[in-house]
């Protein structure tokens, strides 16, 4: 079995869910979180190492909730994502940023931490054991000789990961006939609407197959892309506008440039497991009611 780590992106503000951190919220019948499942199913399919990226204002309460508890079944180790935390050229050129920089500069936080092919995930998505099996054999197991980055993405169906509760952002996806990501569209603003998926913006509302493929921010990849993420997000920085203080610096936008200069291969996954969330604090009742179906099924004790 070869060696690969879970990178568990846990540094979002959670400003959608008002009343407390998201991510810390108990959700199982023992006062168990969203990580717990996540954690348990990666270390089953395999994976012996845990990297949480969080803010140092929450490294306390988090500890206390989850990670001294983790750290008892699987090496952990922290990455702590700030604002601030940025090329010193930058630093003072953005004083109205409210949040961290997004998922691009969360990974790349983890360079000096992991050496060994890495599975990204959102702390406060379930994401079901058959994506981290899948995800585990893809990363410990032998790829294609190219001059290409080799990576992969695990894909859910948009109807599966939409919240009655408000709106939702989502990577969407074109897959080609051979199973590799074509193009991905990092889509805000996705609502149920009548039994339809639409996507609202500054230019109107667009309807959304609801069967299309999307992306979760469940991403296998090698620790060579440490070095793509540092130079984009110098490039990201230096292009930056005054006006543009909110924007983020996206996995998914990332790897959609680099699909465009054909400079990455991606290798998309299917897993046919239910995924749920916690976007909003009234997601909650449903995510404990899918947890006690899943433990009365027998998955989990």
């Amino acid at each position: 079995m070869g060696k690969a780590t879970l990178v568990v992106m846990a540094a979002g503000i959670g400003s959608r869910f008002v009343g407390g951190i998201k991510q810390l919220e108990p959700v199982g019948p023992n006062g168990e979180i969203i990580m717990d499942y996540s954690i348990y199913d990666a270390m089953a399919a395999g994976f012996d190492k845990v990297v949480f990226v969080i803010r140092r204002d929450l490294e306390k309460d988090f500890k206390e909730v989850i990670g001294e508890r983790i750290a008892k079944k699987i090496e952990v180790a922290y990455a702590f994502q700030e604002i601030a935390d940025i090329p010193a050229k930058y630093v003072g050129k953005f004083p109205d940023r409210k949040k961290p920089w997004g998922t691009g500069q969360a990974i790349l936080c983890c360079k000096d931490l992991v050496k060994e092919p890495f599975l990204v995930i959102n702390a406060d998505d379930y994401y079901g054991k058959e994506a981290y099996r899948e995800a585990y054999a893809y990363l410990t197991g032998e790829k294609p000789v190219t001059d290409k980055l080799s990576i992969c993405m695990v894909s859910f169906i948009l109807k599966n990961t939409l919240s009655d509760n408000g709106g939702v952002t989502r990577g969407v996806c074109r897959v080609g006939q051979d199973g590799m990501l074509a193009d991905i569209v990092e889509t805000h603003n996705i609502e149920k609407v009548n039994g339809k998926a639409i996507a609202k913006n500054e230019n109107g509302e667009c309807e959304i197959d609801l069967d299309s493929k999307v992306s979760m921010n469940m991403w296998g990849i090698g620790p060579e892309f440490f070095e793509v993420l540092e130079n984009g997000f110098r490039a990201f920085l230096e292009q930056l506008q005054e006006d543009e203080q909110k924007k983020e610096y996206l996995l998914p936008t990332i790897i959609g440039g680099m699909l465009q200069k054909n400079e990455v291969e991606v290798k998309v996954l299917e897993s046919s497991d239910q995924w749920f969330g916690v976007t909003y604090k009234e997601d909650k009742t449903c995510v404990m009611q899918a947890i006690k179906e899943l433990i009365d099924a027998g998955l989990y004790a």
